[in-house]
């Protein structure tokens, strides 16, 4: 694909994700124009002044929800990709309308304007917990994901096709347990919900790259997801401070022991090449099959899990993801 004369809107652009996206985007693709979209005049702010000020970026204040502000960013769009999303487990547990109006509603205000404006290409990122989901952050994104694929059968003769990318824990990211071992390793005691617990892992610009893969490679209808490697907790822990006392304090409403990627139902309509899967549609008759002639079909009764993956870091591996983690967050740019 050539990005040199694409338009790309990046909805939560002022996000872990969105800020990563665009600066590789920018540094290596070099598209015609790049669109933030997000509703934090602040973060926007904060993000031009650290450099992002390009002439080809453009800052676009505006909420998923609002689906007249979304059309208006829209025009001219070839590709949108969808990160805006609240994400945090607990907060969406008590605040449920409002994990519904920004992931679920937002995500349909998204597909309604891509639609009405002619966007090429529509991605919207999803996350292990949407597979048989155990809190309502999950629930909200399996709902997203259904909306995003089965938009396809609306597209009728447009041109606009719609994907999703599933993948798990990003190391570093706004959320993620890394931060919190880094603050508490000066106590000597890093507090663990349970010591069975594992997790997929993968970098932010791992997350990135997996992205703008499944962009170019989209036909429309898939949820493409990556082979990454598994870590446990403990391990994880040891790999931020290896003397540090561990204190297992449960596991909070609506956590995981283990997370799925791929849930043995999805095994069905899914076929894996040689650094992804691909999940086809299960049953639309439109597109999103030409992945069979690509890939091979899984084994019945496959199923990508967190504690049975074939792919663990060690500590030391573990270690090399999260040294330029410890960097920023020691120099005050992670918090």
């Amino acid at each position: 694909m050539d990005w040199t004369n694409k338009t790309v809107l990046v909805t939560g652009g002022t996000g872990s994700f969105g800020k990563k996206f665009i600066k590789i985007l920018l540094e290596k693709y070099n598209p015609a124009k790049v669109i933030v979209f997000s509703r934090d005049e602040l973060k926007q702010h904060e993000m031009r002044v650290a450099g992002f000020n390009q002439e080809n970026l453009r800052y676009f204040i505006g909420d998923v929800r609002d689906l007249g502000r979304l059309r208006r960013a829209v025009e001219g769009v070839d590709i949108v990709v969808h990160a805006a999303a609240l994400k945090q487990v607990p907060a969406c547990e008590y605040n449920p309308i409002e994990a519904i109006k920004t992931n679920i509603e937002g995500t349909s205000n998204v597909v309604e304007a891509a639609l009405d404006s002619g966007v090429r290409r529509v991605l919207m990122l999803s996350t292990d917990k949407a597979v048989s989901p155990a809190n309502l952050y999950g629930a909200t994104k399996l709902a997203a994901e259904k909306l995003t694929i089965q938009s396809n059968a609306y597209a009728g003769g447009r041109e606009t096709r719609f994907s999703c990318v599933r993948y798990g824990n990003v190391v570093g990211s706004r959320g993620s347990v890394v931060p919190v071992f880094l603050r508490q390793r000066d106590s000597g005691k890093l507090t663990i919900t349970d010591a069975r617990m594992t997790r997929f892992w993968l970098s932010l610009e791992q997350g990135v790259n997996f992205v703008i893969n499944a962009i170019e490679k989209m036909y429309g209808g898939e949820v493409f997801v990556p082979k990454i490697p598994s870590t446990t907790i403990p391990d994880l822990a040891k790999a931020i401070a290896p003397d540090a006392e561990l204190e297992v304090i449960g596991i909070r409403p609506g956590e995981k022991l283990h997370e799925v990627l791929i849930s043995e139902d999805e095994a069905r309509s899914t076929i894996e090449l040689e650094d992804m899967y691909v999940v086809q549609p299960a049953t639309s008759p439109w597109f999103g099959y030409e992945w069979e002639s690509k890939g091979n079909k899984v084994p019945e009764g496959f199923r990508y899990a967190s504690d049975t993956n074939t792919e663990w870091l060690s500590v030391d591996e573990i270690k090399e993801i999260v040294n330029p983690i410890e960097k920023e967050f020691l120099a005050g740019k992670l918090s």
